[in-house]
């Protein structure tokens, strides 16, 4: 099907592509055009179909109002509603978003980012997977807008947002010693993310400080592990070391772990309190409910928009101010 042109509608209402432009691009009241013209140059455009050329458009206006968002895997709870979130506050700026998952794959994490940059995209959002790092930044180099999310490259001077990890697995663990559980286990996956070394580095610390345990008990799952693999994992972790808490440095792995329980038998929170890091409807609905670090990630989002806002209106920000760390929303519920 052929594409209506400036010139099909001007052929159309006898008028000059140049003032059929003029109008289109809202300028009719600067060009003294007639209302009348207006009205039936507008009309007539949409009668036919008329979609402005956005190679063109960019091309004039220096931006294509399309933002990049990569995240590591948009059928997550926290992935989608990041996204979402991200969406709506972007159109409230005018912008569309274009986004896809690195299913925490560099190569395919690479690949994507320069997709966008081909697509010349007016700016990123991104939650980048180690592997990226040369990439990243180079668009901090040629001073892209560019925002990471949920983690970061501590070598790399970009904006970031990001949870608080440390203080809110600090706050985790303080409240279980403080319930008396004097074994506490720690379950994890297999990262060199800073947000997962953050984590387990805060449940680490609180072990130190412990007057009570002064023994780790860490357990590491690989990140791509099957969950009959993983469940098998912990189901033998906790029936070889019997803790008397747990703490989750996932959902994910706090959704399997409710399963290795439920096997061995083990009452929550009798004889194994839970807590885990980030929010989930399951931990909500379980009886009993499981206590839970929930991140903000509707603030998350906004701010993250809102720095890119900044960057894309040429607002020249410390890149230390634009470097967040946001509380975790702590949520006791029956588990402990």
């Amino acid at each position: 099907m052929k594409r209506v042109s400036l010139k099909d509608i001007a052929k159309m209402v006898g008028a000059s592509p140049s003032t059929v432009s003029f109008i289109l691009n809202g300028k009719a009241s600067q060009m003294r055009i007639s209302d009348e013209l207006k009205n039936k140059v507008l009309a007539t455009a949409k009668k036919m179909g008329y979609q402005p050329n956005q190679v063109a458009v960019s091309l004039r206006t220096g931006q294509t109002k399309i933002l990049g968002l990569l995240v590591e895997d948009i059928s997550n709870n926290f992935f989608a509603s990041l996204a979402k979130t991200i969406e709506e506050e972007a159109e409230e700026f005018g912008y569309k978003v274009v986004y896809s998952s690195t299913e925490n794959n560099s190569k395919k994490g690479v690949e994507l980012l320069r997709m966008l940059t081909q697509r010349q995209v007016d700016g990123y959002l991104v939650t980048p997977t180690l592997g990226m790092e040369e990439d990243i930044e180079m668009l901090v180099k040629h001073k892209k807008p560019l925002v990471l999310m949920d983690r970061y490259f501590p070598g790399i001077e970009a904006a970031y947002v990001q949870v608080d990890n440390t203080g809110a697995v600090l706050k985790g663990m303080e409240h279980l010693v403080e319930k008396g559980y004097k074994k506490i286990a720690y379950i994890t996956i297999e990262s060199g993310l800073i947000q997962m070394r953050q984590r387990e580095e805060a449940y680490a610390e609180a072990i130190s400080k412990s007057p009570e345990q002064k023994k780790k008990y860490a357990l590491k799952v690989a990140y791509n592990g099957s969950r009959e693999v993983i469940i098998d994992q912990i189901t033998e972790f906790l029936k070889k070391n019997k803790p008397d808490a747990v703490f989750f440095a996932t959902n994910y792995l706090g959704i399997l772990g409710l399963e290795s329980i439920r096997s061995i038998g083990l009452s929550i929170p009798k004889d194994l309190a839970v807590i885990c890091f980030d929010d989930n409807d399951i931990f909500r609905l379980h009886l009993p409910g499981i206590s839970v670090l929930q991140q903000p990630v509707e603030a998350i989002a906004r701010t993250a928009i809102h720095i890119l806002m900044q960057q894309l209106g040429n607002n020249k920000v410390a890149i230390k101010k634009n470097q967040v760390q946001l509380a975790a929303n702590f949520i006791v519920r029956e588990s402990t």
